[in-house]
């Protein structure tokens, strides 16, 4: 109660520069991220990558997309070199091959451009409405692909007493979690 929560959004390096910069409290980041200086809480979920497309595009009928159904179209990605390197790995050879036509730093920016039909972006789930009456659709990968999720802070960080309070709820919620979610209390 009677906390104000200022929210920035932006890729990892923005949110490590406001880190660095003091700027910012927390940063949640997405694996992979180098959080080498940071203190962190990995958190208790996942995300999975996949394709965000218009739904009426022929490969919307597809439950799942391989590394073979991306050759040839014209593909929105991220601009994180750690996500690059990501993607690659699971894309496997032939990545040069991709038609990377632009990239993005945030996804809603990529997704305007995917409602207006000028190709597919290749995301993390449920950034974008996908539902109700949305043109959009999102398709998993094949293999799946999928990354954690961090919270993290400057080491040796001193905080508000806000600040203070929000990490203790936070690792006192996760612990709840852990402990609820252990085979022990099944």
């Amino acid at each position: 109660p009677h906390i104000a929560y200022h929210l920035f959004s932006g890729n990892a390096d923005d949110v490590t520069e406001r880190l660095d910069r003091g700027l910012v409290d927390f940063g949640v980041f997405i694996e992979p991220a180098d959080l080498s200086k940071y203190d962190f809480i990995k958190l208790p979920v996942t995300d999975i990558w996949g394709v965000l497309m218009r739904k009426d595009c022929p490969l919307a009928a597809r439950a799942t997309i391989r590394p073979q159904d991306l050759l040839g179209l014209p593909l929105l990605a991220s601009n994180q070199h750690l996500v690059k390197n990501e993607f690659s790995g699971w894309f496997g050879e032939g990545y040069e091959k991709l038609n990377i036509i632009t990239t993005y730093n945030l996804l809603y920016n990529a997704s305007i451009m995917v409602e207006e039909g000028m190709g597919y972006a290749l995301c993390l789930d449920k950034i974008v409405r996908t539902s109700g009456g949305s043109p959009l659709c999102f398709r998993p990968l094949e293999p799946k692909l999928e990354v954690g999720l961090h919270i993290a802070w400057k080491k040796y960080q001193f905080f508000s007493k806000a600040a203070e309070k929000f990490l203790e709820c936070l690792q006192r919620e996760i612990a709840d979690r852990r402990e609820a979610d252990s085979p022990a209390y099944q």
